[in-house]
Order: structure tokens, then sequence, then C-alpha cells
């Protein structure tokens, strides 16, 4: 008996070590694809052969794209991306198309994002400072100027 219980213990202890893989975004379809022909079609066929695109160039309209991802996730640990493809559909001024591009996870460049804050001026208080300044009528122990950094006192003064 303590044999089995050892056992489906085990077994339930490898099924939640069982990877996870999702596939995300644009799932897609080379027929479709394949019928898009650059200088004729618009982004009114494109939208009805591939539908809605997954991102829209932000800064000037001439630029669809349509991304898929595949993700593995092995219990709680951070999901690790397997895959990814992007169709880029590009458009000119009058909205047809002018060029179709695949990228994959080899072309992305990684951002390294800054982690450093800027002080802001003034001083940090703790919890209980906090909460008797929030306490109406209740100064705290500050006076007028270190409530107001400005130095006015507001309307009237």
């Amino acid at each position: 008996m303590k044999k089995l219980a050892l056992c489906a213990a085990g077994m339930a202890l490898l099924m939640g070590c069982t990877p996870v893989v999702s596939q995300r975004g644009y799932l897609p379809d080379l027929d479709a694809e394949s019928g898009i022909s650059v200088g004729a079609d618009t982004k009114t066929t494109i939208g009805a052969k591939l539908g809605d695109p997954s991102l829209e160039a932000t800064f000037n309209n001439d630029a669809w794209y349509y991304i898929s991802s595949v993700e593995k996730q092995v219990a709680f640990f951070t999901p690790t991306i397997q895959s990814r493809s992007i169709l880029a559909v590009y458009f000119d001024k009058d909205g047809k198309v002018t060029d179709l591009k695949h990228y994959g996870l080899e072309d992305g460049h990684v951002v390294a994002f800054e982690s450093r804050t800027t002080p802001t001026r003034g001083r940090e208080m703790t919890f209980l400072q906090q909460l008797f300044n929030a306490t109406p009528n209740a100064s705290g122990g500050m006076n007028q100027q270190e409530q107001n950094p400005g130095g006015g006192g507001g309307p009237g003064h």
C-alpha cells in the first residue's frame, strides 16, 4: 500500500513538471499569404485575407505586423519563448502593399532597460509620519515651509 501511495505521489510530482507549450498571436495562413500581390492589394484586401494585424506602425500607418510566438513554461518558472515569427506588410501613401517581410526570433534585439531612478526633491517619510500628516488639522511637527516646499501658504497669504 505504501508503495502504491509513493508511486502515485511520484507520478503527480512528475505531471506537475510537465511543460506547457502555448501558441500565441497570429496563426500563419500560407495560402492567404501567397495570395497577396505587391502593388495590387490594399489595406482593405489584406484585412480580409489575413484579418486584423497584431500591431500597426506607431508613427505613420505604413506597416502592419502579424506576430506569432510559441512559449514553453515548466511548473512555476518564467516562460521561455521557443519561436517567434513576424509577418510585416508594408504600405505606400495610397494604402497599397509595397513589400512583405518575414522576421524571426533571431532578428530581434534585446533592449536593456535603465534601472536607475531620479531622486525627487523632498524627504522620505516613515509610515507613522505619513499617517500623522494625513490627519486633518494636525501638523505632525512640521512647520508651514516644510508642508509647502514652494514657500507659499496658498490663497489669502
